[in-house]
């Protein structure tokens, strides 16, 4: 299968260029997806039998202030992807984000459940999900949450490098969801975009994450454990720690109909974590 993935440098992409080095990566070079038009035109060229979005625009607190930005990159070039592997009657599999919620209750959020985002980014999301639902196409999109890996920025690389100068760090106690490792979703997507072309019956929002549902907080502190980390962790509130875009409070994800649609179970984060770990480690040395 020709697979074609927009997204070269993000955590995603990088994880699935390992996956896949067989697959062709779009790069921003290649195509602007800013520009929807300059995406329209590489689409008219390429050839694939399937088409993987891991590009998106995920400055989140930015996002407030580049609305227009956020709405080209999530909304208009996801539409212009849709809308050519529903033309071509391929697969297209969408990687979207907890964020489409208002992270209200404690229950986990089912792919049904009727979204309402709370800033820009998720909005701009949701219109990405949206339009790929109105192009009528063979689509998965697929939800997922707190991604890391041991590429790029992230929460993992984040508390390694303060733990580097701090031994006591506060952290959110109060927003919950399931850490999810680059390379699963990657594993995912594959998987998806493989049975999508074997059965288009298959079309529909999925959601993915780590399992257990973790705080911010206790997933600081099993990083520290596994790295060996002398810190110690705080508790504090998300109203302890301001930011321009509000946050979901629960961002628990509801995984079930994609182990019975796709076979794909959810993953245990604290062994995806260990790997990663790992491979920091190497890079390291």
């Amino acid at each position: 299968m020709k697979l074609l993935v927009f997204g070269q440098t993000g955590q995603v992409a990088r994880a699935l260029a390992r996956l896949a080095p067989e697959a062709r990566f779009v790069s921003r070079a290649e195509a602007d997806l800013a520009k929807p038009r300059q995406v329209a035109a590489l689409l008219a060229t390429a050839k694939a039998d399937a088409i993987i979005n891991a590009a998106a625009y995920t400055a989140v607190d930015r996002a407030e202030e580049e609305r227009d930005l956020a709405m080209a990159i999530n909304g208009a070039a996801v539409a212009t992807m849709a809308e050519h592997a529903a033309n071509r009657g391929i697969p297209f599999v969408h990687i979207s984000t907890d964020y489409v919620f208002d992270g209200q209750g404690h229950a986990p959020w089912r792919p049904d459940t009727a979204p309402g985002p709370l800033g820009v980014y998720g909005r701009s999301k949701l219109a990405g999900e949206a339009l790929t639902v109105n192009a009528g196409g063979t689509y998965a999109i697929l939800r997922t949450s707190w991604v890391f890996s041991a590429d790029g920025a992230n929460f993992v690389k984040t508390m390694l490098r303060l733990s580097e100068s701090r031994d006591h760090l506060t952290i959110v106690a109060d927003q919950v969801g399931g850490p999810t490792a680059a390379a699963e979703i990657d594993v995912a997507c594959l998987a998806m975009a493989t049975q999508l072309h074997a059965d288009p019956g298959k079309t529909g929002i999925y959601h993915f994450a780590g399992a257990p549902d973790v705080s911010w907080a206790d997933f600081a502190r099993a990083i520290f454990a596994q790295s060996g980390r002398r810190v110690t962790v705080e508790d504090i509130p998300t109203s302890a720690y301001p930011t321009p875009a509000a946050r979901p409070a629960n961002s628990r994800l509801d995984c079930t109909s994609l182990t019975q649609t796709f076979g794909i179970p959810r993953p245990d984060w604290r062994a995806s974590l260990a790997q990663v770990l790992d491979q920091l480690s190497e890079t390291s040395s």
